[in-house]
């Protein structure tokens, strides 16, 4: 079995690779090639055993990848890969770095699909640890050159600004609420928040909005208004989000979402629905995050690591 670390995942997985990873996993699963188990929470003393598991036909894989959350410190994830050919593990990797990359990569294939073609300025909402890779994703799939940060903590927003600017070679400033980070082409929200952080009445028609930061039913990002003016809603899996997205679930709720409206990301990247239909429609991806795409990406990192003799080696 190959063990593979975090350094050298950053090394092996550059955003506009996984990108494409991504873009070629959801062609696959409009074909019914791949198969996902949702996310299964575990219950803990102080936090929950998470478990995630799916199959890829074409890149001969299936795999996990389990974390627990609600300890003290930071919890490490990590992702076993197993051939479909003998049932072997051959492969394991920890997976806090790949599970950012490609939660970033997620949404820049959906900002390729559904955000307009001439989209150049980005709003964020929230400066964390995963903002960084969904700017990064958007950058690889649209010429942005503006992008405007917000943050509760001003020090956490000028921070992001200055090394998203020095690292990506754009403009990014702070500004002092998520109104005005709303005023953008493109619009990611990626926060912790519990409450709505953007207001549906603060976009402008013609915006694509990325919500990947909740993946539980008790937290919102995004208020009813926002799902309510999205022409076009999709999910990267509506079972999934059925159960995970408070975004939906509380929307629907109110009557004012219907989930039989709501489309999956593979029929948008496979071309069944067309991810924008209109150039004035403000379209909303609901991101939660599969391990099929952990599996997927895990899967690019090993053959890249085989190639350039990286990892290590051990016996099992």
């Amino acid at each position: 079995m190959l063990l593979i670390n975090e350094e050298e995942v950053r090394q092996l997985l550059p955003m506009n690779e996984c990108v494409e990873v991504i873009d070629k996993l959801f062609r696959d699963a409009a074909d019914g090639t791949v198969s996902n188990m949702p996310r299964y929470r575990i219950p803990l003393p102080h936090g929950a055993h998470q478990v995630m598991a799916g199959m890829s036909e074409s890149l001969g894989v299936t795999g996990l990848k389990t974390y627990a959350t609600g300890s003290k410190g930071s919890g490490q994830m990590v992702v076993l890969l197993i051939s479909l050919e003998d049932g072997q593990p051959f492969a394991f990797l920890t997976a806090n770095a790949l599970g950012q990359i490609r939660t970033g990569a997620a949404s820049g294939v959906a900002t390729r699909y559904m955000a307009r073609d001439d989209a150049t300025s980005v709003g964020m909402i929230g400066s964390g640890f995963q903002a960084r890779s969904q700017l990064a994703a958007v950058c690889a799939v649209r010429p942005v050159n503006k992008v405007k940060v917000y943050s509760r903590t001003p020090e956490n927003r000028e921070r992001f600004a200055h090394e998203m600017s020095e690292k990506l070679g754009i403009t990014a400033t702070a500004v002092e609420t998520a109104d005005n980070a709303a005023d953008a082409d493109i619009v990611c929200v990626i926060t912790n928040s519990r409450e709505p952080v953007l207001k549906g009445d603060a976009l402008r028609p013609g915006t694509h909005v990325n919500a990947a930061g909740s993946n539980g039913w008790i937290r919102r990002e995004v208020d009813e208004e926002t799902v309510r003016r999205s022409a076009l809603v999709v999910s990267d899996d509506i079972a999934d989000a059925k159960i995970e997205s408070g975004d939906l679930i509380w929307a629907a709720e109110r009557r004012k979402f219907r989930w039989e409206t709501a489309v999956e990301l593979k029929d948008v990247v496979g071309g069944r629905v067309k991810g924008r239909p209109s150039a004035d429609a403000i379209t909303l991806f609901e991101s939660q995050g599969l391990a099929i795409e952990d599996v997927a990406a895990g899967m690019h990192i090993y053959r890249k690591a085989i190639e350039q003799g990286l990892g290590r080696q051990v016996e099992i």
